[in-house]
């Protein structure tokens, strides 16, 4: 797991779940001028503060180093993506890492600032997010102990656990589930259903987005195209032998 030191912006790679300091992590939506891996490590933090990628890096560890953490995680730059080695263990990975991280920043880089007091404006804005209608960012709900929802002006609206009646609202995830219930206890056609309405860029990432929600570990194979989501229901059904809600889908 690669992670960058918040204060001196530098990447270090830790080998073992042992190893890993407390961190900070980044749930957001892809724009088109992200700060990739290989930038970071070449060209530096920078040659790169002009892409419009970088603020949202700096903002992540300036609050990180706020919090009282010296380390983050961010997808854009902390994944080395021309190694399909890594970028298959990453995403396997992906759930646990939001899960152990002490803090989770969702950038909803869509929604202006609204005084937390708000709650029917904020439940309006929040309806409207890009945010909400991602793939990726279903477990990024989900995983994080402590998630906290951040406008497009770094403004903290609320927490997940503050918001929980709201976020319920937008997504019809019941609170037990968004608020660290097992998901194991909700059915396989139940988190089946979180997910209906969402998308990804990549046709196979509605599978592969889907694997830390139903605990799968599988191999990644871009180009197989749907074929990926039947791989997943193969997966579920053999982890899931008495829930037949799957067939549902």
């Amino acid at each position: 797991m690669w992670l960058l030191n918040a204060r001196t912006r530098r990447l270090k790679l830790f080998i073992s779940d042992t190893q890993v300091p407390r961190y900070a992590i980044l749930s957001h939506t892809w724009g088109d001028d992200e700060v990739s891996f290989s930038d970071w490590r070449t060209l530096g933090p920078d040659a790169v503060a002009e892409k419009d990628g970088f603020t949202k890096i700096d903002y992540c560890c300036k609050q990180a180093v706020d919090d009282g953490l010296s380390w983050a995680w961010i997808d854009t730059c902390c994944i080395d993506k021309t190694s399909s080695a890594e970028l298959s263990e990453a995403i396997n990975s992906m759930f646990r890492w939001y899960k152990n991280a002490s803090a989770c920043y969702a950038y909803l880089s869509d929604v202006g600032t609204v005084a937390s007091t708000d709650r029917a404006r904020i439940e309006r804005q929040l309806a409207q997010s890009r945010w909400f209608t991602r793939g990726w960012t279903l477990q990024e709900l989900l995983a994080p102990q402590n998630l906290v929802l951040l406008s497009k002006d770094w403004v903290p609206m609320g927490t997940k656990a503050g918001l929980r009646d709201v976020l319920s609202s937008i997504t019809g995830i019941e609170d037990e589930f968004l608020c660290g219930g097992s998901l194991d206890e909700a059915s396989v056609a139940k988190r089946m259903s979180w997910a209906a309405t969402r998308q990804t860029s990549r046709v196979e990432d509605i599978a592969y987005c889907l694997m830390g929600i139903f605990d799968i570990n599988m191999p990644l194979l871009y180009g197989e195209g749907m074929k990926a989501f039947r791989r997943l229901q193969e997966e579920i059904m053999r982890s899931n032998p008495r829930d037949h809600t799957l067939f549902a889908w």
